[in-house]
């Protein structure tokens, strides 16, 4: 298959597991406010226009035009007015009129008892977190799969390739000039004649069984050493001298810091094999990645000044910056043309799913309307209300009014579209891209 179909199968495949992913999260409190007993008029993929519906019982499942979210519509979302309130006048107040009316006028006889707003709050907590736990559980299973069944790739004693120069703060890559010659002194491995494929066994009798081996034994055999390697099923020694060099430090994306560190260094670079994990590992890594959302979620309206800068500026796109569905789909076409091997693509293409789907059920908790942790953050709000009023002996003050947040609902929707669209035309005039 070439390489462009593989692309477009990669793409496909990966925009089925977002629409997957999409359905899932509606499940979720589609299944819970059914069981419930709320009413379900609609659960649906997409929005805009309807490609496809189907009626089934009193609830329509269908697909839309624009895949980039969805809904479960449940009747009854707003509470009625209180009684003896005063209508207010202004163009907001008429806003959240209307959206209540509407919002009743779903509400058929025989369903009065069967609207969101009258759920015991823990039940409308449970309706809204459920989806975002969707996505949590989806996450763990696809980490799971790519940790257990593929494995991460690890760093063994074998050499992949010898860095022709000393890595140096001018030159942290370690290459070699415009002129085919080293800014500095060549690497210890070079001058050896140490080739890719050999396997490193021991340095100065020091055996080297994994590449964690390798520095202790280097710091250890510093000025002259042997190194010992295995080559075509031959042992065969060189004879080196190992010294200590100012080597650069590196930040977790591989970018050079300037700053640099005393080591002995050998120069080679390690094959990496995937190894398999025991189902105990899952949630270290899931905490570690989760830390790494946490923290793009922090930075993310910073990252998305900077795109918009790089937009306005034609300037080059920064790979920490932030990727919308288009983005995502594209890096799993190039993840399925890519030329790796199989159980390397099938594992890309495992934790690109899953970290998406557990940034969604970050972002789906953040406290704020329309998403799923504003309306958790109200009930929260009401069920407080409710048990101090308990206390003290006062009426209960009925559920929190989410129709008169409407203004600021409509405003972060409309944030929310704009900076979707920002991204999805960054994701497409200026895509990253896996070669960076």
């Amino acid at each position: 298959m070439s390489d462009f179909l593989l692309n477009v199968v990669g793409i496909l495949l990966f925009f089925f597991l977002i629409l997957l992913s999409i359905g899932l999260h509606e499940w979720g409190h589609f299944a819970t406010a059914k069981r419930f007993g709320a009413k379900v008029t609609e659960f649906m993929i997409g929005f805009g226009p309807k490609v496809w519906a189907r009626t089934r019982g009193e609830t329509s499942y269908g697909l839309k035009a624009i895949p980039l979210g969805g809904y479960v519509r449940i009747v009854g979302m707003y509470p009625p007015a209180k009684e003896g309130a005063k209508p207010k006048a202004g163009r907001m107040a008429e806003l959240v009129s209307d959206a209540r009316r509407q919002s009743l006028a779903e509400v058929e006889p025989g369903d009065e008892d069967r609207v969101f707003y009258k759920l015991p709050v823990h039940q409308r907590i449970v309706v809204m977190l459920a989806g975002p736990f969707m996505n949590l559980i989806l996450a763990v299973l696809l980490f799971g799969a790519m940790l257990m069944a593929i494995g991460l790739p690890q760093p063994t004693t074998s050499v992949a390739s010898t860095l022709p120069c000393v890595p140096t703060a001018s030159n942290p890559t370690g290459e070699v000039g415009s002129n085919d010659s080293c800014p500095g002194a060549a690497s210890v491995a070079s001058q050896a004649g140490i080739e890719p494929g050999d396997r490193i066994v021991s340095i100065n009798g020091q055996p080297v069984a994994e590449w964690a081996d390798l520095a202790p034994a280097l710091d250890s055999a510093a000025g002259q050493a042997n190194v010992v390697v295995e080559r075509e099923g031959q042992t065969q020694a060189f004879a080196v001298n190992l010294a200590t060099i100012d080597y650069p430090v590196f930040d977790e994306s591989g970018e050079p810091t300037g700053a640099t560190e005393e080591r002995v260094f050998l120069g080679v670079r390690p094959q990496t094999e995937y190894q398999t994990l025991p189902a105990s590992s899952v949630p270290g890594y899931m905490w570690e990645i989760t830390t790494i959302s946490v923290g793009a979620l922090v930075t993310m309206p910073q990252r998305l000044w900077d795109l918009g800068g790089t937009l306005a500026n034609n300037g080059d796109r920064s790979l920490e910056s932030p990727v919308s569905v288009v983005g995502v789909s594209r890096l799993g076409g190039e993840i399925a043309a890519s030329e790796v091997p199989a159980n390397a693509k099938i594992g890309s293409f495992l934790g690109l799913a899953a970290s998406l789907n557990l940034f969604l059920f970050l972002f789906n908790l953040l406290p704020v309307l329309p998403l799923d942790g504003g309306h958790v953050a109200a009930a929260i709000v009401e069920g407080i209300r409710k048990r101090i009023a308990r206390i003290r002996g006062k009426p209960d003050p009925g559920p929190v009014d989410t129709a008169r947040l409407l203004p600021l609902t409509y405003s972060v929707a409309v944030m929310l579209i704009l900076v979707g669209g920002m991204v999805i035309w960054a994701d497409i005039v200026k895509p990253i891209t896996l070669g960076g």
